[in-house]
């Protein structure tokens, strides 16, 4: 049987296309020869356990090391009973060691030692009994929290003067953050602040997401075992939505060639990426969803609600901004500045923050498709100066940012349109004032720019026809849609200030405002 793109749980070379493991951490050898501890953080599902469980197995096979990976994430169940944590670990770590050593040199039973030394007991006592360097690779240690966290951290270090005759002789700890990120012990969410108590850490590495050529690596894998190839289109585009993070390279080139173009004699087309990544957003699967549940977290809303408003992101601590990146929702541009990781999550987050107040809406009769299919536009206006005025202001008070809680009120008016048969893009920026959104339904395009009107500023026309005049350029449209939320205090109902009116942009384009 041909192996598979696999999403789920560590890759297996038997079973998944896969790269080599080791390629994106070439640092790791070196440190372990020379004995290091050292930190390996990364986002989610982009192969931190599975490289270092490659690495493990090849260490131990090439003989001069013992090497495992073993997970905290049992005594996770556990924050504030230290005892109970370590038992759940240890514990975890018997079948993991059953499952990746050969019996001569599975470790003696853990002895019994007091609460808050047993890990470090355990490791010594290991260390002691193995009949070669012993390397440990700690997998999920940031899910552990407050004085378990703590205690584990003071614990390694002690014991790490006494490696590497009685204690492991290297140590990685893996996780989505660099130590000093840690959740501390504080009872109120603070962190370490820096690496203390683990300061005896030589490096903090972190896993690249992949290049385009090792997509097209990967893709080709499939290739040459089933015969089917992937268009050169289809192969930019993976890597253009996804800009190589690799479980969603994984989950796009799945759904292309398991479901939509399951035909092994039939290439897959960049029609099929298209599709693929519609479905992804659409199911909200496991990856996607585990970042929707970060979106209302303090840290991370200080750092989307200015980018997803175009606003400058202000006095913003430098750990929240650490920490969104290293969950993998934002990057630095390579011209400089901050944005969405990669197309997909530019798509799915505000569509996940709109998801409230698309749920609210209510029914709307369908009266913007023509008989022949096409969109029209004068009676989307209509209908949507009717929704705005009778529920907008209800509606505002469902979205978890209020500084776009207009926009993602039409954003999921907007849906609904879509989902009658077309798509919504979206596209925004720190600093730049303004949301687009492109509206795609069969063959027709409606382009939007969004702007806000707030106190002391001025009326946004003049800019916001600007700039929607440049917006119009790239898909080459003669109209389009300049929306100004007026969030100014004191201003009449929504009901009574909402209207639109013609307007021309610097360059002849005829188009309509819509003020709300």
């Amino acid at each position: 049987m041909a192996r598979w793109f696999n999403t789920a749980g560590p890759c297996n070379p038997a079973d998944h296309y896969m790269l080599p493991a080791m390629r994106r951490l070439p640092e790791v050898r070196r440190l372990i020869e020379q004995k290091s501890y050292f930190v390996v953080h990364a986002p989610r599902q982009v192969g931190k356990t599975t490289a270092l469980l490659s690495l493990a197995r090849e260490l131990t096979t090439e003989g001069r090391y013992v090497a495992v990976l073993v997970s905290m994430e049992l005594g996770a169940a556990f924050p504030r009973d230290v005892g109970t944590a370590e038992l759940a670990i240890l514990q975890s770590w018997q079948a993991a060691l059953e499952a990746q050593l050969p019996p001569e040199l599975h470790p003696p039973p853990f002895p019994e030692a007091p609460v808050g030394s047993r890990i470090a007991t355990a490791l010594a006592a290991w260390a002691k009994a193995c009949p070669k360097p012993l390397v440990v690779f700690l997998d999920e240690l940031d899910a552990l929290r407050d004085g378990v966290l703590i205690s584990l951290l003071r614990q390694l270090r002690d014991g790490y003067r006494n490696r590497p005759e009685h204690f492991p002789t290297s140590l990685a700890l893996i996780g989505l953050r660099d130590v000093r990120d840690y959740k501390a012990a504080t009872g109120e969410g603070g962190t370490l602040g820096t690496a203390s108590p683990f300061n005896i850490k030589v490096r903090s590495l972190t896993l690249r997401n992949f290049t385009a050529e090792e997509v097209v690596e990967l893709y080709a894998q499939h290739t040459a075992e089933t015969g089917q190839r992937f268009e050169p289109e289809a192969l930019s585009r993976a890597f253009e939505l996804t800009q190589g993070q690799p479980w969603l390279v994984n989950a796009l080139a799945k759904l292309a060639v398991e479901e939509l173009a399951p035909d092994k004699s039939q290439p897959v087309h960049r029609a099929d990426i298209e599709r693929a990544k519609a479905l992804l957003i659409e199911r909200r699967e496991t990856h996607l969803d585990s970042l929707a549940e970060r979106l209302r977290e303090p840290r991370v809303r200080r750092i989307l609600e200015p980018m997803l408003a175009g606003l400058a992101l202000g006095d913003v601590p430098e750990d929240d901004l650490r920490f969104v990146q290293d969950l993998g929702l934002v990057r630095i541009a390579p011209t400089g500045g901050l944005e969405m990781a990669n197309p997909i999550y530019r798509e799915v987050i505000p569509r996940v923050l709109a998801s409230t107040a698309f749920a609210s809406l209510p029914p709307q009769p369908n009266t913007w498709v023509r008989a022949d299919g096409h969109l029209d536009k004068e009676r989307l206006m209509e209908a949507f100066l009717a929704f705005w005025r009778q529920h907008g202001q209800p509606l505002l008070g469902t979205a978890p940012y209020h500084e776009i809680a207009p926009h993602l009120v039409l954003m999921a008016f907007l849906h609904r349109v879509a989902n009658g048969g077309g798509t919504l893009e979206r596209e925004y920026a720190i600093g730049t004032g303004r949301m687009d959104l492109c509206l795609r339904y069969g063959p027709d395009t409606l382009a939007l720019e969004l702007k806000v009107w707030r106190d002391k500023e001025k009326d946004p026309l003049e800019e916001g026809l600007a700039q929607l005049d440049r917006y119009l350029t790239g898909p080459r449209l003669d109209s389009g849609w300049l929306v100004i939320f007026d969030r100014r205090s004191e201003q009449p109902p929504i009901a009574e200030r909402t209207h639109s009116t013609a307007a021309t942009t610097p360059s002849g384009r005829h188009v309509t405002v819509v003020r709300a």
